[in-house]
């Protein structure tokens, strides 16, 4: 499975199932429905429905504990956050689901490890750069997935890469709102295609 978490941040419920079939179809496999986005239980839903043999399908914007009881009662498996909040991760792995708290210092990656988190969400991804991330690499246990996110895409995945990145979640460069349905599939391929080269 590739490390790709696809961000759609304002789809709505009534597209998302055709978004999510390009992006399975292109190789795409985890998507997160940011909970910012409208009726996004609704969206999550349709979407674990649909594809929830095939794909991790979740929310993003996670903000409290009580949300994450809201997205595993919609069949989400996956929770993403923009923050390191040990009461959150703590109740998605209490729920059997995946957590990928938002990180940005050393402090806070260690914090979101010590607390159960499967993967950093190294969050600005733009801020911090492939340097940071190899600083921090260098201090991180050995097998810690690490994720890049925000200001992130096909045009620097080889940067990333080099600093031992595991992968990356990507929302403008996949999915915007107004996007056709072919758009998305033609974001998607050369997501993937970058991707697949740059983490060879």
């Amino acid at each position: 499975m590739r490390e790709i978490i696809a961000i759609l941040r304002g789809v709505t419920p009534s597209e998302v199932v055709k978004i999510g079939e390009v992006m399975i179809a292109a190789g795409i496999t985890r998507i997160e429905v940011p909970l910012n986005s409208p009726d996004p239980l609704d969206s999550i839903n349709r979407l674990a429905l649909a594809f929830g043999a095939e794909a991790e399908i979740g929310a993003g914007t996670v903000l409290d504990p009580a949300q994450v009881l809201a997205v595993k009662q919609a069949g989400g498996r996956l929770i993403v956050s923009p923050d390191t909040n040990a009461a959150v991760i703590v109740e998605t792995k209490r729920q059997g689901m995946a957590s990928y708290p938002g990180a940005m210092t050393p402090s806070e990656c260690f914090a979101a490890l010590r607390a159960g988190a499967d993967a950093i969400k190294l969050f600005p991804g733009g801020l911090i750069g492939p340097s940071g991330l190899a600083a921090v690499r260098a201090v991180l246990p050995s097998g810690t997935k690490v994720l890049a996110v925000g200001g992130v895409g096909p045009e620097n995945f080889s940067d990333w890469a080099k600093a031992g990145v595991s992968g990356f979640g990507i929302g403008t460069a996949l999915f915007r709102p107004g996007n056709t349905v072919a758009e998305v599939a033609e974001h998607a391929a050369r997501i993937v295609a970058a991707y697949d080269k740059a983490m060879a």
